[in-house]
C-alpha cells in the first residue's frame, strides 16, 4: 500500500497545531481514505491524504463516524476557554484529543469516506479559530492592547459593528482576509476594516506613518506622449492564439495592417503632432475567456456570429495603433495578474492604485471583475468602457431606478455614465458610439468593380442554416427574387448535412473574407431576411458597390414584442434590420421594403436592377474615422473627475461699454434655426463638447430627444444636459411654469403644457436621450456633428 500525507500550516502555528493535527493526518492515512476542506482556502491550512489500496469495511465507517461526534463535543468545549484560561490548559486538553484519535487506528480503504469529510473539515476550522483565539488572547495580556481593540461606536461609521460582526462569521470564507493578517481577532478585523476597507475609524494605537490604504494619494506618474504606430507585429504577440475566435482576429488585423497605417499618417497630419497623452489601458475580452463559457470561438468556422470578433480586433488595433501602453487579457487568471487581485475569491479590495487608467471590456468581463475586485470595482469604474453592441440606456442602467420601475434586466444595472458604454453602431446617443471599421478601396479598385458587377447577381446575407427555413414566410420573395436574379448563398454546411435551401440557390459554403470580399464585388444586391440584426457585413457589401435589400419592420421590433430584444437593456424600437443603413446610408444604396407586400417588394427588385451604384463607405467606419473618434474620446472623456453642479447666475456676461453688466439669457436663438444656442456674450464653462456645440430645443409630447434632435437634423448630446437642466433654460425657450419641481425621473428635465407643471432633474445618472412620455415635452441637449463623423461636433477635435 502507498501513503502519502500532506498537511499544510503557517509556519508560526505548526508547533501548536502538530500536536493533535499529525495525529489526525494518521488517522486519516490509516484509513486508507481522502479527505479535503470544502474548499481549497476555506481554512488558512489544508490537510489532504492519498492511498492506494485497502478493503471496505461499514463498520470501521460507524466507528470514524462515533469518533468524530466525541472530536466535535471536545471541540465545543474548547470553544468555552475564556479569557483566564492559560496556554497551558490549552495544550492539555489538545494533547487529549491527540491522545484519543492516536488510540483508534483502524486499517483498510473506505470507500464512502467522503460522506464525512464535512465533519473534518468543520473540525478543522474549529480547531484552527480555537488556537488563534487563545494566542491572541495571550498576546493581548502580553501586550495590554486589549482594551485597544474594543468595537467603536462611531456614528462617522455606523457600519462598522455590523461589519465585526460579520468578519467573527465569516472570515474564513475567503483566504484574501488572512492575506491581509486578519486571524480571527476583533483586533485584526479592526484593522482590516480600517486600513484595507473603510467601514472603521482608525486604531490609535497603530502605527499612524502608514495611513490607511483608501487614504493614500498616489502621486501621478509623469505623462508620457503618444506616438502613432504602423508595426502590428507586437500586437499581434499579444493577442496570442489557441483558439480559432483569436486566429480569426489576427487574420483581420493583418489584412487591414496597410489601411491602418495609411489612417495613421492621415490622422498625425490632421492633427498637427499635437501633444496626446499615452494612456495605461486594459483591454479584458470578457465574452472569450473560458469562465464566461466562449460559446463564439468553436462556432467561427461553422457559420457563427463574427460581429463582435470583428469590432474587438479594430479596438484592439486602434488602441494600438494610437500608441497607448496596451495589455491584453483573455482569461480570468490574467485580469487578475493585471490588476493585482490579492488571492482567494474576491472578497477584498485592491489596495494599491489601479495601475490603468482606462479598462476596455463588456458586461461578461463587469461580472468577472465584480467578482475579483470586491469593494474596488465601485472606486474604480469610472476608468471602465464596456463595449455594448445593442446600448445601455439610463433607465436601465441606474440599479435603484430600474428595480423600482420595471427597467431591471440581467445587463445593465451598473450605475455608470450611460456614456461609458460605447456601441457598434450610433444607435444610442446616450452611450458613445466606438464602431468598427470596413476594408476600403482605392480609386482603382473602385473602377474595377463598377466594371465587373454582374446585374442579375444576388448573394444572400445569412450564414446559419436555421436562417433559410422557408416556413418563416421566405418562399414567398426568394420565389420574386429568383425570378429576376442569380441567388447566391454563402451558407455553412458539413459534407454529410447539406443546407435546406431552395435548388436554385448556388450555395458557396462559408467563405474565407478575402473569397467573400470577391464574391460581393462581383453581385448587384446583397439582401437581408430580417436576421441579424445590425451586423458589419451589410457596411462591407455597401462598400463593394452592392445594394442592400432589407425588411422594414411593421411594428418595430424591441424589447416588448420581440424575443431577441426581450432581456437587452434597452427601449430602443428597431424599425428595419439594419437602423443604421437605413437612416445614415439610405438610398440608393440601401432599400427598405415590405417584404410581405410582393408588389413592393417586385418593384424593389426591377428598381435595383437599373439603379448603378458606386461604393461607398461613410468615414466613421474607415480605419481612419475610428482612429479620429477613438482619439477624441481617450483624449477629453473623464468620468473619474467630478463635475460641480452647473448654476447659472456664477457666469458671468460681458459689462457693456458704460461698464454694466448685460442682462438677457445665456441661451438665444440660431440663425435659420428653431433651436437655441450658448450665447456669445456668455463665458462658457470648460466642457466636452464644448458649448459651442450646444442646440436647445423642446420635443413634441410622446417623443424622445433622439428623435426630436434627429428631425431638426442634429444628435442629441447626454454631456449638455447638465447646463440646460435649470429654470434659465425654461425661460429661454419661453416654457411657462406655475411650478417647479426637482424629481428622480428619466424624462427630465420636461415640461406638462397642460398642467403648467415643469420637472428638473435630480439625479445626473437618469439624464436620458432617450426618455420620452406622452404627458410631457421635454427639454433637449442637442449638438452639431462633424461630417461622416455623428459621434464628433464640428469643434470637438
Amino acid at each position: 500500500m502507498v501513503r502519502r500525507c500532506l498537511v499544510t500550516f503557517k509556519p508560526f502555528r505548526i508547533f501548536v497545531v502538530g500536536i493533535g493535527f499529525f495525529s489526525l493526518c494518521f488517522l486519516m492515512t490509516s484509513l486508507g481514505g481522502q479527505f479535503s476542506a470544502k474548499r481549497l482556502g476555506d481554512s488558512p491550512f489544508t490537510i489532504r491524504t492519498e492511498v492506494l489500496g485497502g478493503v471496505e469495511s461499514r463498520g470501521v465507517l460507524r466507528k470514524i463516524s462515533d469518533m468524530l461526534e466525541v472530536i466535535l463535543k471536545r471541540m465545543d468545549s474548547l470553544s468555552k476557554l475564556d479569557n483566564s484560561s492559560s496556554n497551558t490548559a490549552d495544550a492539555r486538553r489538545l494533547d487529549e484529543l491527540s491522545s484519543a484519535i492516536n488510540r483508534f487506528q483502524p486499517a483498510g480503504l473506505v470507500e464512502r469516506i467522503q460522506a464525512i469529510a464535512q465533519n473534518v473539515s468543520n473540525m478543522a476550522n474549529r480547531v484552527e479559530q480555537i488556537l488563534q483565539n487563545s494566542m491572541l488572547q495571550g498576546r493581548a495580556v502580553r501586550d495590554g492592547t486589549s482594551s485597544q481593540c474594543e468595537v467603536p461606536r462611531d456614528p462617522r461609521f455606523p457600519e462598522c459593528p455590523g461589519k465585526v460582526d460579520w468578519m467573527r462569521a465569516r472570515w474564513t470564507s475567503d483566504p484574501c482576509y488572512a492575506f491581509y493578517g486578519v486571524d480571527g481577532s476583533d483586533c485584526s478585523f479592526l484593522v482590516y476594516l480600517s486600513e484595507v476597507e473603510w467601514f472603521c475609524p482608525p486604531l490609535a494605537w497603530r502605527n499612524q506613518s502608514s495611513p490607511p490604504t483608501q487614504y493614500v494619494l498616489q502621486p501621478k506618474a509623469p505623462k508620457r506622449q503618444a506616438a502613432f504606430r504602423t508595426d502590428l507585429s507586437v500586437l499581434l504577440d499579444q493577442v496570442g492564439a489557441g483558439k480559432e475566435s483569436l486566429s480569426f482576429m489576427k487574420r483581420r488585423i493583418r489584412r487591414l495592417a496597410q489601411q491602418w497605417a495609411m489612417a495613421a499618417n492621415r490622422l498625425d497630419a490632421t492633427l498637427e503632432q499635437r501633444w496626446r497623452d499615452q494612456k495605461k489601458i486594459l483591454v479584458h475580452v470578457g465574452f472569450l475567456t473560458e469562465e464566461s463559457g466562449d460559446v463564439f470561438s468553436p462556432k467561427v468556422l461553422k457559420g457563427g456570429p463574427l460581429g463582435e470578433m470583428v469590432q474587438w480586433a479594430d479596438i484592439l488595433t486602434a488602441l494600438h495603433v494610437l500608441g497607448h501602453n496596451l495589455k491584453i487579457s483573455m482569461s480570468v487568471k490574467e485580469l487578475q495578474g493585471f490588476l493585482g487581485v490579492p488571492p482567494g475569491r474576491g472578497s477584498c479590495p485592491l489596495t494599491g492604485p489601479l495601475p490603468f487608467d482606462l479598462i476596455y471590456t463588456d458586461y461578461h468581463g463587469m461580472q468577472q471583475m465584480k467578482q475579483h475586485m470586491g469593494l474596488s470595482l465601485k472606486k474604480h469604474k469610472c476608468h471602465i468602457r464596456v463595449i455594448d453592441t445593442f446600448g445601455t440606456e439610463p433607465a436601465y442602467n441606474h440599479e435603484e431606478y430600474a428595480t423600482l420601475h420595471g427597467y431591471r434586466t440581467n445587463w445593465g444595472y451598473w450605475n455608470l455614465n450611460a456614456r461609458q458604454y460605447m456601441t457598434m453602431f450610433p444607435h444610442t446617443p446616450d452611450n458613445s458610439f466606438m464602431g468598427f471599421v470596413s476594408e476600403e478601396l482605392n480609386e482603382t479598385e473602385k473602377r474595377s468593380i463598377q466594371q465587373n458587377k454582374v446585374n442579375n447577381m444576388a448573394v444572400v446575407y445569412g450564414k446559419e442554416a436555421s436562417m433559410w427555413k422557408l416556413q418563416q414566410g421566405k418562399e414567398g420573395f426568394l420565389q420574386i427574387l429568383h425570378r429576376y436574379m442569380e441567388v447566391h448563398g454563402t451558407v455553412y454546411y458539413e459534407t454529410q448535412r447539406p443546407p435546406e435551401v431552395p435548388a436554385f440557390v448556388k450555395n458557396h459554403g462559408l467563405l474565407p473574407q478575402h473569397e467573400l470580399q470577391q464574391l460581393l464585388r462581383k453581385a448587384k444586391l446583397f439582401i437581408g431576411f430580417g436576421f441579424p440584426y445590425e451586423g458589419p457585413a451589410p457596411l462591407e457589401a455597401i462598400a463593394n458597390g452592392c445594394i442592400f435589400l432589407q425588411p422594414k419592420f411593421h411594428p418595430p421590433h424591441s424589447s416588448l414584442n420581440h424575443e431577441f430584444f426581450r432581456g437587452k437593456p434597452t427601449s430602443r424600437e428597431v424599425s428595419s434590420q439594419h437602423p443604421y443603413a437605413e437612416q445614415y446610408i439610405g438610398n440608393p444604396h440601401v432599400m427598405t421594403v415590405d417584404y410581405n407586400n410582393s408588389l413592393e417588394f417586385d418593384s424593389a427588385i426591377r428598381e435595383i436592377m437599373r439603379t448603378k451604384v458606386e461604393p461607398y463607405l461613410p468615414y466613421e467606419y474607415t480605419c481612419e474615422g475610428m482612429l479620429e473618434r477613438v482619439h477624441a474620446y481617450i483624449q477629453n472623456q473623464d468620468f473619474c473627475a467630478l463635475e460641480p453642479p452647473f448654476v447659472p447666475a456664477n457666469f458671468s456676461r460681458q459689462l457693456s461699454a458704460g461698464g454694466s453688466r448685460i442682462t438677457g439669457s445665456m441661451f438665444v436663438p440660431r440663425a435659420n434655426s428653431t433651436a437655441l444656442g450658448w450665447a456669445s456674450n456668455v463665458t462658457a464653462p470648460a466642457a466636452w463638447p464644448p458649448l459651442s456645440s450646444l442646440r436647445l430645443l423642446i420635443s413634441q409630447e410622446g417623443q424622445s430627444c433622439v428623435e426630436a434632435c434627429h428631425s431638426e437634423g442634429f444628435i442629441c448630446e447626454p454631456a449638455h444636459f447638465r447646463f440646460i437642466n435649470n429654470k434659465e433654460a425654461l425661460r429661454g425657450l419661453k416654457v411657462q411654469c406655475e411650478v417647479v419641481d426637482s424629481e428622480v425621473n428619466h424624462i427630465l428635465p420636461a415640461f406638462s403644457e397642460v398642467r403648467r407643471e415643469c420637472g428638473l432633474q435630480q439625479e445626473p445618472l437618469l439624464f436620458s436621450c432617450a426618455g420620452h412620455s406622452p404627458k410631457y415635452r421635454r427639454l433637449c441637449p442637442c449638438r452639431d456633428f462633424r461630417r461622416g463623423q455623428v459621434a464628433l461636433c464640428r469643434d470637438c477635435l
